[in-house]
């Protein structure tokens, strides 16, 4: 057999087979990224969103575990006779701090991944 040459039995006709690449390096490499990722989910969690509507009427803020934290709203925007007004400002604010979550968990995980999809 000559040297720097691998060769794999049950290949047809005694041709060279490819080693596989090197197993333990791409475990590593695929641990690395895994505890990066749960890194990088712990810190998001950790985070704070904001989002405002109606100018400033209803502000929201959200955790990176997508839980509404504060809700603030300015008693002028209080009009017992449009309530539904108040609750499409808090819907808008809540839903916008809610995507901003969304896109910065996407953004974040995106680049540890280089682009892959991996469920995140």
């Amino acid at each position: 057999m000559a040297k720097g040459k691998r060769f794999l039995g049950g290949g047809q006709g005694g041709m060279p087979q490819r080693a596989p690449m090197n197993q333990m390096s791409m475990m590593k490499q695929a641990q690395k990224m895994q505890e990066d990722l749960m890194k990088a989910q712990e810190e998001l969690e950790t985070q704070a969103y904001e989002a405002k509507a109606g100018g400033g009427m209803v502000r929201a803020v959200v955790s990176g575990k997508k839980e509404l934290s504060v809700l603030e709203i300015n008693p002028e925007a209080v009009d017992p006779d449009d309530v539904e007004m108040l609750s499409d400002l808090i819907i808008a604010a809540v839903n916008e701090a809610l995507r901003a979550a969304e896109n910065a968990s996407a953004e974040r995980m995106n680049a540890l991944t280089g682009g892959l999809n991996l469920g995140f």
